[in-house]
């Protein structure tokens, strides 16, 4: 089974958790809307701690170091053959500055062709409500768990 790692950067806004998620990159999520958005995420590699993974993902897919700040484990949501662990921090992000890596895909299929595209092309502050939506359904599940470790 795979094993991935991510955080799930928050703030309050008001009296609203608001909670920073991206829109994956690419033509498959190209025009998905509900469902096309993610924690930054990604493989733990063999032998490294996944909070390390977490926070070398947020760098990596978004361009900038995660903010420092305490860590809490919101646990494990499996799905899929894959296991997702995430890790929620409070700070701030401008998501503006978004400056993600990237990705090769042959594009169209079996076109011989090659095209490379970022591993998330935006991101976002949404509301708990609204990124129980926007989000892929096997990491749903967190936006309770952020939920309840927050009240």
């Amino acid at each position: 089974m795979s094993e991935s790692a991510g955080l799930a950067l928050h703030r309050r806004s008001g009296t609203d958790i608001e909670v920073l998620i991206g829109h994956m990159g690419g033509p498959y999520f190209a025009n998905k809307h509900e469902g096309g958005w993610t924690f930054p995420k990604g493989l733990v590699e063999p032998g490294e701690d996944p909070c390390a993974t977490a926070e070398r993902e947020f760098a990596e897919e978004l361009g900038a170091a995660a903010p420092a700040g305490d860590t809490h484990d919101l646990g494990v949501i499996e799905t899929h053959g894959k296991s997702i662990r995430l890790f929620a921090r409070s700070g701030d992000f401008d998501p503006d500055m978004i400056e993600s890596n990237r990705f090769e895909l042959e594009w169209p299929p079996r076109s011989g062709r090659f095209s490379t595209f970022p591993e998330l092309d935006r991101a976002a502050w949404v509301s708990l409500e609204d990124a129980a939506q926007l989000l892929a359904r096997n990491q749903r599940g967190f936006v309770d768990r952020l939920r309840t470790a927050l009240s």
